[in-house]
């Protein structure tokens, strides 16, 4: 087992909180060897580079050595989870979880070690339970604590429906900490109130109420929303190499650090020692290239991500557009400039606003990428490909 002091640097890194972090050191310091659990309800065939936050801090304490459980929620995902739900979620049929959960496996073990990684299924212990049983299992948590959950009580001032169906979701996640006797649940920050439940529900089996781990929600690539299907702002990793090379090329300078944090492998150490190199001068859109190389190599392999980095500057770095378009150069402001600003100085949109509403639209694309952060500048001594539509087209060197 690593120095703990040192593990916990690594566990803590890209978490939104730990629970009891004290009580985690001393639980690592005695058992050595911690059970931990993390859910997913396999509510979608593919997953997107969102999923892997989570995925990506299993893999951390894998490499910890700590015994690691992938949990598919086939049960739970036929109740529906009501996270953040301003309406009752529909269930999916049992046919529905079955195909989606197949995918779940070989994708994981992209990130995963498979001979490390314990897979099972909540319908292991849930399907067996009886009417009785789940009665039990619901005297243990009682209705105004229950509404005490964000999105439950916004639905109930409001006056909008509340299945109890919907009530039992938390119960079966917490059940399933009992069942596992997990050390420590992790989880996305939206599924704290879920993880508490499995925190009072070990207490009333008899067990010791595990800690908690929560992670952020990687917003996709819009820089706003968190990365989802429903927004089309995500990036899945099945996706073609190309598709996420472009794709992930298409973040702003920002989040890029963002990404790097939360779904980058490389130590700590080295993203801080990049981002200074960035300060002193290193261009953003290479260190963009060498994450989107990180990341597609670890899905498709590294001859995979080399062609798409090719591909990428072949078709939109060195142009291959025609010569007679037209060519803008623009100031910058402390060395950057708006996206919209630099639409309207290169003539290709009379107002900002209307640049807004291009990208909105989704028909702006910079170096033949889509933009969809309102927000994306462009930095000095570079020059960019800038479209909106089909057929307004500018070189723009920005100075």
């Amino acid at each position: 087992m690593t120095d703990i002091k040192q593990a916990l640097i690594e566990i803590k890194r890209g978490s939104l909180e730990i629970i009891q972090e004290d009580d985690l050191a001393k639980r690592i310091e005695e058992k050595g060897q911690l059970t931990v659990k993390a859910g997913f309800d396999p509510t979608v065939s593919d997953l997107h580079l969102g999923h892997t936050v989570l995925i990506n801090k299993m893999r951390t304490f894998q490499e910890l050595g700590h015994r690691v459980v992938f949990l598919i929620g086939d049960f739970t995902a036929m109740i529906g989870d009501p996270s953040g739900r301003d309406i009752t979620r529909p269930p999916l049929t049992h046919d529905q979880v079955k195909a989606n959960a197949k995918t779940y496996a070989d994708q994981v073990f992209k990130i995963l070690d498979p001979e490390r990684t314990e897979v099972r299924y909540n319908s292991e212990w849930m399907s067996n339970k009886s009417s009785v049983d789940m009665i039990k299992l619901a005297s243990h948590y009682n209705v105004a604590r229950m509404l005490e959950r964000d999105d439950f009580n916004k639905r109930y001032k409001e006056g909008r429906s509340i299945a109890i169906h919907e009530f039992l979701y938390p119960l079966v996640q917490g059940y399933d900490s009992v069942a596992l006797q997990s050390d420590i649940e992790l989880g996305g920050g939206d599924q704290k109130f879920n993880l508490l439940v499995g925190r009072e529900l070990q207490r009333h089996y008899g067990q010791k109420p595990q800690n908690i781990l929560t992670v952020p929600l990687l917003e996709g690539t819009d820089g706003v929303y968190k990365m989802s299907k429903s927004r089309d702002n995500y990036i899945g990793i099945t996706e073609a190499p190309e598709e996420m090379f472009g794709k992930l090329m298409s973040i702003s300078d920002d989040m890029m650090w963002r990404y790097y944090e939360l779904l980058s492998f490389r130590p700590q150490s080295e993203i801080e020692k990049i981002q200074s190199q960035v300060k002193e001068g290193l261009n953003p859109r290479d260190v963009k290239m060498w994450l989107a190389n990180e990341i597609i190599a670890r899905f498709h392999g590294e001859v995979a991500a080399k062609q798409a980095e090719e591909s990428f500057i072949n078709r939109f770095r060195h142009g291959n557009v025609a010569e007679n378009i037209e060519a803008f150069e623009v100031k910058s402001d402390n060395g950057q400039i708006q996206i919209g600003y630099a639409l309207k100085e290169c003539a290709l949109v009379s107002s900002t606003s209307e640049a807004m509403r291009m990208i909105k639209q989704g028909a702006v694309k910079v170096d033949q990428v889509k933009v969809s952060d309102k927000s994306l500048v462009l930095d000095a001594g570079s020059e960019y490909l800038l479209q909106v539509g089909k057929r307004r087209i500018a070189k723009c060197l920005v100075v």
